[in-house]
């Protein structure tokens, strides 16, 4: 029997998940589906490039486990959960629907979160901020064909530390955080994402796009990046008592494994 059906749930307030790129080779859609299926919240936002319509233009990858994730993700919504989809420029079509209801998923192209504590936060993809709109992140940086060539690479050597017992690793996060254009670039959008956040007199604001997890204060803005299903394997939570926090899905599955292996012990 495998871990997934033998833990319990972890239960959250809210969830924000956002660049899952389905119908793209790069999606660790089965990563998220062992994520989705571990979890249980009230309001589960999907901030965006949750269908990457690009890179479907030019070819469609889509196996069964992407279709496993909107299965899920609308079995969730049947079962009570609040979704909002919140699309991004990889999935922009569908922000010709807002305020349409697909199922019982809600589409708004942003929307606003209150915490548990009272807490505004803005919650949109972000890409309405950067001033490269058809590259993110890395991707700007280094190409598609780079960009290839680093999956490839991070594929191949996250199967070699499974081999191992060991957790998920991001090299392009890492990459991110090392390369002095990466880390500007990110610094100027993290910057005047929380300037257009403080000038709307929120709280604090939550996005994604730029495939990088961050959870910090800017000039008294909390600031959350949710990351991404590609690189980084991560989700922002809200706590049942209001607390915010990063969930690399990797990191929390080690531990996860590491406890129910002492239980069985």
């Amino acid at each position: 029997m495998s871990l997934i059906h033998v833990m319990r749930p972890l239960k959250y307030r809210a969830i924000w998940i956002s660049d899952v790129h389905l119908g793209s080779k790069y999606s660790q859609a089965e990563f998220l589906l062992d994520f989705l299926k571990s979890t249980e919240s009230e309001y589960l936002y999907l901030v965006g490039d949750i269908i990457d319509l690009w890179a479907m233009r030019k070819s469609v990858h889509w196996p069964q486990s992407h279709n496993d994730v909107v299965r899920c993700i609308l079995g969730k919504a049947k079962h009570g959960t609040k979704i909002i989809y919140i699309p991004g420029n990889h999935d922009n079509l569908f922000r010709d629907f807002e305020g349409v209801h697909l199922g019982k998923v809600e589409i708004k192209n942003q929307a606003i979160h209150t915490t548990l504590d009272g807490k505004r936060l803005l919650v949109l993809h972000g890409d309405e901020f950067d001033n490269v709109i058809h590259c993110s992140g890395l991707m700007s940086l280094v190409g598609n064909m780079g960009y290839d060539f680093l999956m490839w690479i991070n594929r191949l050597h996250n199967a070699m530390r499974s081999l191992r017992n060991l957790p998920y690793w991001s090299l392009a996060s890492y990459l991110k955080h090392k390369v002095k254009n990466a880390r500007d670039y990110i610094e100027r959008f993290e910057d005047i994402i929380a300037k257009e956040a403080k000038r709307r007199g929120v709280d604090g604001l939550v996005c994604g796009h730029l495939h990088r997890p961050e959870l910090t204060y800017i000039d008294d803005v909390l600031y959350c990046n949710d990351g991404d299903w590609v690189e980084s394997c991560t989700a922002l939570v809200e706590c049942r008592d209001g607390r915010m926090q990063l969930l690399h899905w990797g990191d929390e599955k080690h531990a996860l494994k590491d406890v129910e292996m002492a239980r069985a012990s």
